[in-house]
């Protein structure tokens, strides 16, 4: 009988997946006579995959980003959007922050959060054994607070939406309050669009249509505005369709990942976005929400008008856990 590869691979992961995680030691690199491996495990929120390492004991990710963007592909390897990092807390925060979170892009790039990541991240905790309703998560775009809700659901904290062209950041002109874009003309890919930037600690250009299918190049728009220098950090882009008072439905060209089936700060963005340009009411009483059809499938934001924070309620399934080779 002929072994392949990816029989092995499929053999270890039904394996792996009969026994309970078992966290690695300090580092999660482990030397074997041909190559070095690393434990993984492997999540997803709405489609949006992740490889999750478990490097607890440490500040730093074990892995760099050329080797992370290896893992990520799909050919030749995991296959993943991002591999996110579960970190002790920076050095002197530990009263302040339970662990951290790092994340490295498909292309390597690291961007300053990733809402379909995080809640990846709080349920990849949960499985480890770090029972708790909710987790204190230091990323490079500040404090985030995902909640463990008891449908299943993780409710994340992603605080207030950053709106100062300086900010975001982008070169376009301010035209509305708070030195904001809100729908300003951009020219790209011999086209003329309206842009609104938002930043959720990472930036966003959302653009409205009227129907997502018939008006956008998706292929060819998405990777134009991404890299546009009106965004001088590149830019994830959304296009986003109105279908009611509160349904919206958007597809995301994500900075240094490209088309992915969801992104949760994305979804965040373009929900502020769409209340400030008037395309949709802010919905009334706490708890209120804005529901956000993706590719991969549906969440829930708030923008709650007493702390001007935003709230973002969505899954983060488990796939499989496994042994992977550096390459």
């Amino acid at each position: 009988m002929k072994i392949t590869f990816f029989s092995v691979f499929h053999l270890l992961s039904c394996f792996l997946a009969t026994e309970a995680w078992v966290s690695p030691a300090f580092s999660s690199r482990m030397p074997t006579k041909l190559h070095q491996t690393i434990k993984i495990a492997k999540y997803e929120g709405l489609g949006n995959d992740f490889i999750l390492v478990d490097a607890r004991a440490s500040t730093e990710p074990p892995l760099n980003p050329d080797e992370s963007a290896k893992l990520c592909n799909r050919n030749f390897s995991v296959g993943a959007d991002g591999v996110i990092f579960a970190l002790a807390p920076p050095e002197g925060k530990e009263d302040d922050f339970d662990f951290s979170m790092r994340i490295y892009n498909s292309d390597g790039s690291e961007p300053e959060m990733c809402g379909n990541g995080i809640r990846c991240l709080a349920a990849f905790l949960r499985d480890l054994g770090e029972e708790a309703e909710s987790y204190r998560i230091n990323t490079l775009a500040g404090p985030i607070v995902p909640v463990m809700n008891s449908d299943g659901g993780i409710t994340v904290d992603m605080g207030e939406p950053i709106l100062s062209a300086s900010q975001v950041p982008t070169t376009l002109e301010s035209n509305a309050e708070s030195d904001s874009v809100v729908e300003q003309t951009l020219e790209a890919n011999g086209k003329t669009w309206k842009v609104s930037a938002v930043s959720m600690g990472n930036p966003h250009a959302i653009i409205f249509v009227d129907d997502l299918e018939k008006d956008i190049d998706f292929e060819v728009d998405g990777p134009a505005l991404e890299s546009h220098p009106a965004f001088p950090a590149k830019t994830n882009v959304e296009f986003v369709q109105v279908m009611s008072d509160n349904h919206l439905k958007m597809k995301v060209w994500e900075r240094g990942a490209g088309p992915t089936l969801a992104c949760g700060t994305g979804t965040c963005a373009l929900v502020v976005a769409a209340i400030r340009a008037g395309k949709i009411p802010r919905p009334e009483g706490e708890g209120s929400t804005v529901r956000v059809t993706l590719p991969g499938g549906d969440l829930f934001i708030e923008w709650r008008e007493s702390n001007n924070k935003v709230y973002m309620t969505g899954p983060a399934n488990f796939s499989f856990n496994g042994i992977a080779a550096l390459k």
